[in-house]
């Protein structure tokens, strides 16, 4: 019999098929721990040319010198240090073993997750996510030496030159080779007809005819200078075959090395009587930044046909060049099949351009060589330029979102969502509207974060692969239940259920009532991988949702009822899931495809994220140099290029670590490049420096940047602020750092501090259990006015026009509570600049800046025991560390936020200046960007985790103005750069003004003894 509606209901009975908790309230584990940062070209800028250097970090006491240390003998101290008190280390090194690299947490508080990805809460002691731990994880710290000695060793080998990359040799001046069978009568070979007259020659050639000097010298490819010519032919005969200008060419290489292909732009005699050719370079996919070991990766491929034409040049003998060949331009929109039989009949085509600054892909300009293109229809003319510029002007006054275009975004690996906030806020400056549609992140507690933040955004709680295969999935019903005259199936479905709607259930039969939400993967743990839905059951509360398999709900009840005969306890349980289940699968679609609750190939505008690959990691100590894709924990790259190649959006953006251009000679930075080329997209790298746009930090990042070639590519956003430190970068990628040229002298806002961004902040204690509080003070800064602003005033649309709730809150303004013992160390930490454990009773600094216990001062003991210095701060880094228990300072920035913020921390130093604690993820939210009014969900040590994974705001917000400026047309030119234009530094002045507190006097004077 049926059960009684009116009734309590029973449970549907355990099932093994479904009946386990919601995929959703999973627990998750914490995001992945970022690799070791490194870089080894300088930021241009004058103070970053006057500040000294570490990796990361400034050291203190050495601050015009990196000092790099072997790690192997410290690694043996750790070792022998261990095996003297096995029981002080055996539980960090059985978790840093499980999670090399991770966040730590105590067997109780271990993460679980299921088989679809999804993530759910964290089960153990409740504090675990409040408060520090007691000791640092002293595998972690020989892993952080190891990796110290490697960055060292690698820094001598960049010294040293190493293995000249593709990108390095290509980058070269190409110095054509005479061909070795020439004629004894090399005089054959010669100019033909009258020389060009001196007039024309002079007008359209100037520079060869400029004279020598220290301001006149032109070079070719950063190398030779050009050589001067006596007068310039239009043809020449070479090995009895007539050349003229703007012949494609082959023309002779080094030894063992495919003949390079170019186009002859001149041909003239030179002062020295010699007779050359100036030729205007070609680029196969593997002498560009791809470089030819991207070539042997399997997952796609480039036509061999296929060439980018340079802007590079440089002069040769005319007896250099080998022979013809046939090299056509092809629109880069054309369809694959009309590419195919356009280029049946020629040797080569191209359909883009490639320059080295950058590692830029992109379309030609339109009078790049006088055939027309689609290319040209994107580079917009002056009109549109200046109509563009207006626009721009009045979107600072109009602020409804109604008249603005808008664009929808995904953002995969999203994290808390910093990287697609900061896009929205950078094009709404520009005048469009771009929206966060969709998120995807493993992480559950980012996921809420994100969610809390952006309400209508569709936030998915999973694992990117897996979501890639519901995408898949999705179309393919979408194609069934939604496009006009598909529905065949369903409507027969229909029509079969209703003829049964007057048979009798059998008892104990359970009703779908309708389905709630869609996943693929493995919700329920059974191993059974596919694509699933959430249930809502008639008569019963959502607390009984279950997930079912596709494959349980797509059949008719009275097939179903087969099954009976043969299983009767299992099929009694699929037997009740199965009635009006393809009705109800046809609602849901029709229902989402409204709603666009997933993406669909083609209606995404643009997608960002940054992939993590630990594979590169510093506490790998497992890399797979040689072949990175075969790690399974560097496979989100290719998995993140896979979902860019399914849904083709008009935009793509990348970021990650610099470490994706320096692990294996750059393999994973390249294999991005590759990928977006191989899908025909246009293509930009850039390393951005986050301080170099009003933060801070120094914080260096890859940004990629990727556009169809029917849009027009990006443009990096030129720094706007100068920035206290330096780092270096890969020196194959060097001309891709996002700064001014050394021989620019721009008008730059002065670097920030730490007082810049947190001096206003209220005093808290060391716990501060209260998620939101009060401002105390008024803005000191016009960081912090700005910092301050609300939704409205930044033109975040997230809400639309909802009522945002705590408007003008300070939120997650909270400490990581420290333990007793390690709270006492810090607060006999001097509030001084510089201090650190070595101000520590019994801690003296001997010679080569080594600390050493002090042996006038008897060792110093804790309440519960332990030494007021801990040994591992002693030696780490073989006592030279000026880290552990460091105390910032006002007038200093940090190198990079950090995910942890244990003041052990031997990578970075994280004590207030003024207060006995750590700074808080709100302090730490500043100085990534984040507004005040971004709310983080979760643990404290997740929210640390959130704000230190994140992209910094201001960063994402110029590349935002950039994409809509592309979009909107208002980027002119074929420079990489483009410069910020004021009003996108101080945005809306008078309305800050309006809304931000009145600063007291007391206010100010207080902020000049903070200075002090």
């Amino acid at each position: 019999m049926s059960p009684d509606p009116k009734a309590a209901p029973a449970p549907p009975p355990p099932s093994p098929i479904a009946m386990l908790p919601d995929p959703v309230a999973a627990p998750a584990p914490p995001p992945p721990a970022e690799p070791r940062r490194g870089s080894r070209k300088r930021v241009k800028t004058a103070a970053a040319r006057e500040a000294g250097i570490n990796r990361e970090e400034v050291s203190r006491d050495e601050p015009r010198k990196r000092k790099r240390h072997r790690s192997r003998a410290a690694a043996k101290e750790t070792r022998d240090a261990e095996a003297k008190a096995p029981e002080l280390y055996r539980a960090d090194r059985e978790l840093s073993r499980a999670r090399p690299g991770r966040k730590r947490q105590s067997r109780a508080a271990k993460p679980k997750v299921d088989g679809s990805g999804r993530a759910g809460e964290t089960i153990g002691a409740a504090d675990d996510g409040d408060v520090c731990a007691e000791e640092p994880d002293l595998e972690e710290m020989a892993m952080e030496e190891e990796e110290e000695a490697a960055a060292a060793l690698e820094a001598e080998e960049a010294k040293g030159g190493g293995d000249a990359s593709a990108e390095k040799a290509g980058a070269k001046k190409r110095v054509a080779q005479p061909r070795t069978e020439r004629r004894v009568d090399a005089s054959k070979d010669h100019f033909v007809g009258d020389p060009v007259p001196d007039e024309e020659a002079r007008k359209r050639w100037p520079d060869k005819y400029k004279a020598k000097g220290p301001d006149s010298l032109v070079k070719r490819s950063g190398e030779d200078e050009e050589i001067k010519a006596r007068c310039h032919y239009r043809a020449a005969k070479v090995e009895d075959v007539i050349y003229e200008l703007n012949d494609d060419v082959y023309v002779k290489a080094g030894p063992d090395e495919e003949n390079y292909i170019g186009r002859i732009t001149e041909f003239f005699e030179g002062i020295d009587h010699g007779s050359y050719f100036t030729c205007q370079w070609f680029f196969r996919a593997a002498d560009t930044v791809i470089s030819p070991k991207l070539l042997q990766v399997q997952d796609h491929k480039h036509d061999r046909k296929r060439v980018f034409l340079s802007e590079e040049k440089n002069d040769n003998m005319i007896e250099c060049i080998i022979s013809k060949i046939k090299i056509i331009h092809v629109d880069p929109n054309t369809t694959p099949e009309v590419k195919v039989k356009t280029t049946s009949d020629c040797d080569l085509y191209y359909d883009m351009s490639y320059s080295f600054a950058y590692s830029t892909f992109a379309n030609l300009p339109a009078d790049n060589d006088g055939v027309s293109s689609s290319a040209a229809s994107n580079i917009s003319s002056d009109d549109a330029i200046d109509s563009s510029k207006e626009k721009l002007a009045s979107c600072f006054e109009a602020s409804p979102i109604a008249h603005i275009e808008t664009l929808s975004l995904l953002d995969l690996y999203s994290g808390c969502g910093a990287m697609s906030t900061g896009l929205c806020l950078g094009a709404a400056l520009s005048g469009l509207n771009l929206e966060t549609r969709w998120a995807v992140d493993m992480n559950t507690h980012a996921c809420d974060s994100l969610k809390l933040n952006h309400p209508r955004s569709q936030v998915r709680n999973e694992k990117a692969e897996n979501f890639l295969a519901l995408l898949q999935e999705w179309d393919a019903l979408c194609k069934k239940y939604v496009v006009p005259n598909s529905n065949t199936l369903a409507s027969d479905a229909s029509q079969s259920l209703s003829d049964d709607e007057d048979e009798s259930l059998p008892e104990d039969t359970y009703e779908v009532e309708k389905l709630l939400d869609i996943c693929y993967g493995d919700p329920n743990s059974m191993e059974k991988v596919g694509l699933w839905f959430k249930v809502r059951w008639k008569t019963y509360d959502p607390s009984f949702d279950t997930w079912e398999p596709i494959d349980n709900l797509r059949f008719f009840y009275h097939v179903l009822a087969i099954f009976f005969i043969f299983c009767c306890m299992q099929c009694f349980i699929i037997d009740t899931y199965c009635r009006d289940c393809p009705e109800r699968i046809k609602e849901f679609v029709e229902r989402g495809y409204r709603e666009n609750i997933l993406p669909l190939p083609g209606t995404v505008d643009v997608i960002c994220g940054g992939p993590p690959c630990q594979g590169i990691s510093g506490f790998n100590r497992f890399r797979a140099r040689n072949e990175p894709l075969k790690d399974e924990k560097n496979k989100q790259m290719v998995v993140f290029m896979d979902i860019v190649g399914y849904l083709r959006p008009k935009y793509v953006l990348m970021e990650n670590v610099v470490d994706i251009l320096k692990f294996a000679n750059g393999f994973l930075g390249r294999y991005a490049l590759s990928r977006l080329v191989a899908m025909n997209y246009q293509a930009r790298l850039g390393m951005m420096v986050a301080g170099c746009y009003g933060l801070p930090q120094f914080r260096m990042r890859v940004f990629l940047w990727g556009a169809l070639p029917s849009m027009v590519l990006p443009k990096f956003p030129l720094p706007t602020h100068d920035v206290v430190k330096r780092g270096v970068v890969p020196n194959e990628f060097v001309q891709c750092v996002v700064a001014y040229d050394e021989t620019e002298e721009p008008s730059l806002r002065k670097a920030l501090f730490l007082a810049d961004a947190i001096s206003d902040l209220p005093e808290v204690e060391n716990h501060q259990p209260k998620d939101a509080l009060e401002y105390t003070l008024g803005p000191k800064t016009e960081f912090q006015r700005f910092i301050r602003l609300n939704r409205k005033a930044m033109k975040d649309y997230s809400f639309g026009e909802e009522v945002v709730p705590d408007e003008g809150k300070l939120f997650d303004h909270q400490p990581l509570r420290l333990n007793n013992d390690d709270y006492k160390r810090v607060q006999e930490i001097p509030f001084k600049k510089g201090a650190n454990f070595r101000d520590l009773k019994g801690v003296r600094v001997g010679v080569n800046n080594t600390v050493e216990w002090d042996p006038s001062v008897p060792r110093v003991f804790l309440s519960s025991g332990k030494p007021l210095v801990p040994d591992y701060a002693m030696s780490f880094i073989k006592g030279k560390s000026t880290k552990p228990f460091g105390r910032l300072w006002w007038d200093e920035t940090v190198p990079t936020v950090v995910t942890r913020a244990e003041p052990h921390n031997q990578v970075k130093i994280i004590l207030h200046p003024s207060q006995a604690r750590v700074l808080t993820i709100r302090e730490n939210a500043r100085l990534q960007g984040f507004p005040d009014y971004y709310r983080l969900l979760g643990p404290i040590k997740q929210k640390y985790m959130q704000v230190g994974n994140a992209v910094a705001v201001p960063v994402a917000r110029a590349l935002g103005y950039s994409l809509g400026m592309a979009y909107m047309g208002g980027l002119d030119g074929d420079t990489p750069l483009f410069k910020l234009p004021e009003t996108f530094i101080s945005v809306d002045q008078e309305l800050v003004a309006r809304t931000s507190a009145l600063v007291s006097g007391d206010d100010d004077v207080q902020l000049e003894l903070v200075l002090d």
